[in-house]
């Protein structure tokens, strides 16, 4: 089973406004609304890959209970644990404008409910897989991701993070199976504008001397690089295809690259449907579904 824990989910609320003009009122062409956060994601389209899945979080309102039953008519499974005071927040984002968006902040996560979270992730057992992705709120200790991976450690979980700055760093030293920064996010640790697949090696190389056990790295239009545990690096193009929306490519493709791992222990099979996974959801309305992700993957050369 592999679990995800998203600290704040949202609703994603996506709109399409015809010529929108700030300081005046815009109409909606388009709406869709549908559950948020990245372990959310990742767990959707691992369900959609046929691997049993379970997202973790915290929700509260009447908001949160619209996540929970969206979660739920998507299929995978979910354990959310209800806030008591506040609400979870709503994302919109404008399709139009590709990276546009106002994110909600969230409801407060007290120590009593965030205990609540880690008794659970106790029951996790060797061989189970946890993914940690994505901001944390302000209520939560900025060590968290670290602390669950030290409260972990020894039991032979599959720690995958997805994170920025010092919560992916102070984690490095607990052996990550898979970590992903994107191409600008890599840089940024090291101080260096990465421009090519090339450029990315040596510093994906630098992360695994840290303790990461899988660089993969993500880099839009120029395509993706892994640096795998086992001494190869991988490369991939872009495939081509039609940007239509980039929200939830990054988380797609974490989700593919472990259900290619999942299904037979191969890094370069589970790097190709890592791509492939990101490709197709920015290639589609919503998350890719299995089709999507297959079409991608059938396209992209070994």
């Amino acid at each position: 089973m592999i679990y995800t824990v998203t600290f704040n989910p949202s609703l994603d609320y996506f709109v399409t406004v015809d010529d929108f003009k700030l300081g005046r009122t815009n109409r909606t062409m388009t709406e869709s609304m549908m559950p948020g956060g990245k372990g959310i994601n990742v767990s959707a389209v691992l369900h959609n890959l046929g691997i049993a899945t379970t997202a973790l979080g915290f929700i509260a309102g009447f908001t949160g209970e619209e996540i929970r039953r969206k979660a739920m008519e998507m299929g995978f499974g979910c354990e959310f644990i209800d806030v008591e005071h506040g609400y979870s927040r709503i994302n919109m984002k404008l399709k139009d404008y590709d990276g546009t968006e106002i994110n909600g902040k969230g409801p407060d996560i007290s120590t009593e409910t965030l205990d609540r979270l880690l008794l659970r992730l106790d029951h996790l057992k060797e061989g189970d897989g946890l993914v940690l992705a994505g901001s944390i709120p302000g209520s939560i200790p900025a060590s968290i991701y670290r602390d669950i991976m030290e409260r972990l450690q020894g039991r032979g979980i599959l720690f995958v993070v997805d994170a920025t700055g010092d919560l992916l760093m102070n984690v490095l030293e607990y052996h990550p199976f898979l970590i992903k920064p994107n191409h600008h996010e890599l840089g940024e640790i090291f101080g260096v504008e990465l421009r090519s697949r090339e450029d990315v090696v040596p510093y994906a190389g630098k992360l695994q001397e840290k303790g990461a056990r899988n660089v993969l790295v993500s880099m839009s239009g120029q395509g993706a690089v892994l640096a795998a545990e086992d001494g190869q690096v991988y490369m991939l193009p872009a495939p081509e295809g039609r940007l239509i929306n980039a929200v939830g490519a990054g988380d797609s493709m974490v989700a593919g690259f472990l259900a290619g791992w999942m299904q037979q222990k191969d890094y370069g099979h589970a790097f190709r449907l890592g791509v492939a996974a990101g490709s197709a959801t920015a290639f589609s309305d919503l998350l890719a579904t299995r089709e999507d992700i297959q079409r991608v993957y059938d396209k992209i050369g070994d």
